[in-house]
């Protein structure tokens, strides 16, 4: 009841502080996209321009592909007019804290690691369906949602869950160490980009779902654990394709810039309500007194995990301390940066931003605009409104019908009361696959035209003996199988 005050104490501040939003019916749309300090020329990026929302990314086969078969990358219609969802801020706590009818059951695994933690993911099923696992024989591809790095499951991510649900989806949550309910077995917690965890979780899902392709969609500062999992393992990641709503880019410069003082302050308080769960746990390795005094998200993730090394140590000689600290703190983020290992990222990412973003700040100084500029396994989204994980807009209704389990997986039809921003990323991951398949259909004939599939191999392959003929049982998620399409995806 507590967290609720908190939050209501918040919204209203900021509906009286920052008041101050675009709210006319009658301005002119947004021609060009904004671009970022350094733009190359437009012949090196392609740009696909709407009323509201660009496709920034390099010229690929892929890309053109993309802007060929995604209608909802171009018929965003955010809200406009005297409307409180035409509000950045307003959209966006609506979408982080109000209240949603849980529409989606969830069936929780407990996962143990090799150091003795626990992780969950929590498996999405319609309410009208019983509560049963499924199937390690079912195909039905697994989206694999990251929450937010402070562990709250917000209205975006129920609502994906159940416009996933509806078009043919597994969805499973993941939920860090202490995460929503999940047991604090060690006394370690997870570090911002620490993708160790989620790798072991991936394991588990290809173990459980051998036959079903695996997709990731991470949320707001949850971005940082995706990527930084991408680029670590690279093509090994067994990932088919990814998006980040609303991500947090620079996650050093977030944190030592912060939020406006409400939100800031809302964030500190929640985090710090999980926390006391274990305080007198994590006593043993940070000073807690420090911990629950802290005034910002900075100060908090330092205690967290750049000072365990002084509890104990006198408070004398605050000049070391403080220099200590400081070469801590860059080391921290040396290991824990979204972006540290995004060269080695190799699969299609799509990132959903708005330019009125609240959390993230300023898209000009916040997005990295070369990043998508010149890397082509990424893609940027930017819409003129939509605040953070909001991207309202005026068809938006209440979902209606449970979800149809039935239907076909990567399938995309129009969905009532599905996000705009949710609809997107389903046409994103129907679209690279099918573009994959394609490529793969394109090789098949080529080799078939150049002999290796003719008429002599086949003969020389029936004489063989049985022993040699058999089959070897194949994951789907052969990394060669598919990574082999970038050589016309990157062309």
């Amino acid at each position: 009841m507590l967290e609720w005050i908190a939050i209501a104490c918040v919204a209203i501040l900021l509906a009286v502080i920052r008041s101050r939003f675009k709210v006319s019916g009658t301005e002119k749309p947004t021609d060009i996209a904004p671009r970022g300090p350094n733009s190359p020329l437009k012949d090196e990026v392609s740009i696909e321009r709407t009323r509201s929302v660009a496709l920034i990314c390099k010229p690929s086969a892929l890309a053109n592909y993309l802007l060929k078969n995604c209608s909802t990358f171009t018929n965003y219609s955010p809200r406009v007019g005297w409307s409180w969802r035409a509000s950045a801020v307003l959209q966006s706590l609506h979408e982080m804290c109000w209240c949603y009818g849980n529409p989606v059951h969830f069936v929780r695994d407990n996962l143990l690691l090799s150091d003795d933690g626990l992780v969950a993911l929590d498996w999405a099923y319609p309410a009208h369906q019983m509560r049963r696992r499924t199937s390690s024989h079912s195909t039905c591809p697994v989206l694999l949602i990251i929450p937010n790095s402070f562990g709250k499951i917000t209205r975006n991510v129920l609502k994906l869950c159940q416009t996933a649900l509806s078009h043919g989806y597994l969805p499973a949550v993941f939920n860090r160490r202490s995460h929503n309910g999940t047991p604090l077995t060690t006394i370690k917690l997870q570090q911002f980009g620490d993708p160790a965890d989620l790798r072991e979780a991936v394991r588990y899902i290809r173990y459980r779902q051998p036959a079903s392709k695996l997709y990731a969609v991470s949320e707001s500062t949850g971005s940082g654990l995706l990527l930084s999992y991408l680029g670590e393992c690279g093509s090994s990641s067994y990932v088919t394709a990814a998006v980040c709503l609303s991500p947090v880019f620079r996650c050093q410069s977030w944190f030592e810039n912060g939020l406006c003082w409400s939100m800031q302050w809302a964030l500190l308080l929640y985090q710090k309500m999980c926390l006391s769960r274990y305080r007198t746990a994590l006593s043993s390795i940070i000073r807690t007194d420090t911990l629950f005094s802290t005034s910002s998200l900075r100060c908090l993730e330092e205690v967290l995990f750049c000072q365990t090394e002084q509890v104990g140590c006198a408070s004398t000689a605050p000049t070391v301390t403080r220099i200590s600290t400081a070469a801590s703190w860059e080391a921290y983020w040396e290991r824990n940066e979204a972006l540290r290992d995004v060269d080695e990222v190799a699969i299609p990412v799509l990132s959903v931003c708005a330019q009125d973003d609240p959390v993230r700040g300023n898209a000009q100084s916040t997005v990295p605009w070369e990043l998508f500029e010149s890397n082509p396994h990424f893609f940027l989204l930017l819409t003129e409104r939509g605040g953070h994980c909001g991207f309202s807009t005026h068809c938006e209704e209440n979902a209606t019908g449970p979800a149809n389990p039935m239907t076909e997986p990567n399938s995309v039809t129009v969905t009532r009361g599905a996000n705009w921003s949710h609809r997107a990323l389903l046409e994103f991951f129907k679209a690279t696959t099918d573009f994959i398949a394609a490529e793969e259909r394109t090789k098949q004939l080529t080799a078939k035209r150049k002999g290796l599939g003719g008429v002599a191999g086949g003969r020389v392959f029936r004489h063989r003996s049985v022993s040699t003929c058999k089959r070897v049982p194949m994951c789907s998620h052969n990394i060669h199988a598919i990574y082999n399409w970038q050589r016309s995806y990157t062309r």
